[in-house]
């Protein structure tokens, strides 16, 4: 008996249909918690102000002794050459007579000629766009009748390719670039002449065409053993939002939503499994302590904070640090393959046992600030060695950290969104763009599959590995 073969979540009209109706519950949700958050916002007293305190000088570096700009031995202008297949012109430079006796030599390389070195030019032509004008023709019958075959709709629905569509959203994606220097950079280097109105329609169907691999990107986060989680603030209309990012090794998520607390945590994960890397913001204190590893890096600033109070603070702070140091050099060991895990979390044993003995004599220090400050650490304390015993966590968060950086700087530039869409659109290209870095895949040639595959109503290609 013949079986029909198996059909994919994404070949299957019910699920995706499911699939967009969660989406669109999901964004109405946000919408009305965002209404809300701004009505609260309304009725608040203004806080108050704070006193000016000035900023302590920042610590004097130590001169290196090198010249400044690239070092001996740095790599090439070109980071790697391209292969052979991907070059368009080969200019040969041979040599036509021998250099110690005048002979002539053959222009062909025979079987004892080593192979030629190698020097490549990248250049772009002057202008890389491509037109392509369709015309509805008119043909007069021999009875009079004036036939008229128009251009199909489908075409006439758009003025700009998919993979130009794409280069507009990875323009403001992956580079933060402006809608007027979207604008000049199309005119100026590819000689398309596109209104503002035109890239922020763009920017909307690349954020609709995302949403499958947005939403897939969701389930295989929620489903990962291991993540990392950070937040940052964002602005939609002028108003205060959170940017929260998760991420594993290959893909990540971003956020956008009105709150900085538990319910939008699960909006981003879907569910408190898996273990957690993350700073100590109290909404992570709801994950399960025995999956939440703590990040070191946020410790170390807050003890560096600590030691320019002085005092006992001070004291404290360079034994923490001095410790902690010691700590990290294991745990780089380890990674470089000198021990297993098992042999890093004997190795640890003796520091996690003095720095709880500095904890405890911080606590009792008499210093309010430190004392309180120690104890928030001591509270948590078993948190912060997760590391040593579960694989494929690490000490930090710094992961998170470093792929919300470009999110950071594109909010720096651009001060946030001016809509709703707008923040869809963040979320979506910024999820894309990061998780195609982190598996180092073309980001470009992603979006133009994928808008692409949206204009011809086909499924988007797969943002996140299988298996």
């Amino acid at each position: 008996m013949d079986v029909p073969p198996a059909t994919s979540e994404s070949d299957c009209p019910g699920c995706r249909a499911s699939v967009k109706l969660q989406a669109q519950l999901e964004a109405r949700i946000l919408e009305l918690e965002t209404k809300l958050r701004d009505l609260e916002d309304k009725l608040k007293p203004p806080p108050p102000k704070r006193p000016h305190e000035p900023q302590p000088p920042a610590p004097a570096k130590k001169p290196t002794g090198k010249k400044r700009g690239a070092q001996p031995g740095h790599p090439p202008y070109i980071k790697k050459w391209l292969p052979r297949e991907k070059v368009k012109k080969f200019t040969p430079h041979v040599p036509e007579y021998c250099a110690k006796c005048d002979e002539a030599l053959s222009p062909t390389s025979g079987p004892n000629d080593p192979e030629p070195t190698i020097h490549q030019v990248a250049e772009l032509p002057k202008m890389l766009a491509e037109f392509t004008q369709h015309e509805g023709h008119f043909r007069t019958c021999s009875c009079g009748h004036v036939n008229h075959r128009p251009v199909p709709a489908d075409i006439r629905a758009h003025c700009l390719g998919p993979n130009l569509t794409a280069a507009i959203a990875y323009f403001s994606g992956s580079h933060g670039m402006s809608k007027r220097g979207i604008e000049e950079t199309l005119e100026t280097m590819f000689g398309v002449p596109v209104a503002l109105g035109s890239i922020s329609n763009s920017e909307q169907e690349m954020s609709e065409a995302l949403e499958p691999a947005y939403q897939e990107a969701k389930r295989h986060v929620s489903d990962a053993e291991v993540k990392y989680v950070d937040e940052t603030g964002w602005k939609e209309r002028g108003l205060k939002r959170w940017l929260w990012a998760a991420a594993t090794t290959t893909v990540s998520l971003f956020l956008i939503h009105p709150r900085r607390n538990l319910d939008a945590l699960k909006l981003l994960l879907g569910k408190l499994a898996g273990v957690l890397v993350s700073d100590r913001w109290c909404v992570y204190d709801n994950w399960h302590h025995e999956n939440h590893q703590l990040c070191w890096a946020h410790v170390k600033r807050n003890w560096e904070k600590q030691i320019e109070r002085g005092g006992k603070a001070k004291e404290l702070g360079e034994r923490w640090l001095a410790t902690q140091k010691e700590v990290f050099e294991l745990w780089h060991r380890f990674r470089g393959g000198g021990c297993t895990r098992a042999e890093l979390g004997a190795q640890v044993t003796p520091h996690v046992e003095t720095l709880g003995v500095l904890l405890t004599e911080g606590v009792r220090s008499g210093n309010v600030t430190l004392s309180g400050y120690c104890q928030r650490l001591l509270d948590r304390y078993p948190l912060y060695w997760i590391f040593t015993a579960v694989e494929n966590v690490e000490p930090t968060n710094n992961h998170a950290e470093q792929v919300q950086r470009r999110a950071v700087l594109w909010r720096r530039k651009s001060f946030g969104c001016q809509s709703a869409g707008g923040c869809r659109f963040v979320e979506r290209i910024l999820t894309a763009v990061q998780t195609l870095r982190l598996q180092k895949r073309n980001t470009l040639e992603f979006l133009g599959q994928t808008l692409a595959a949206h204009r011809m109503g086909q499924a988007a290609p797969k943002l996140c590995p299988t298996g």
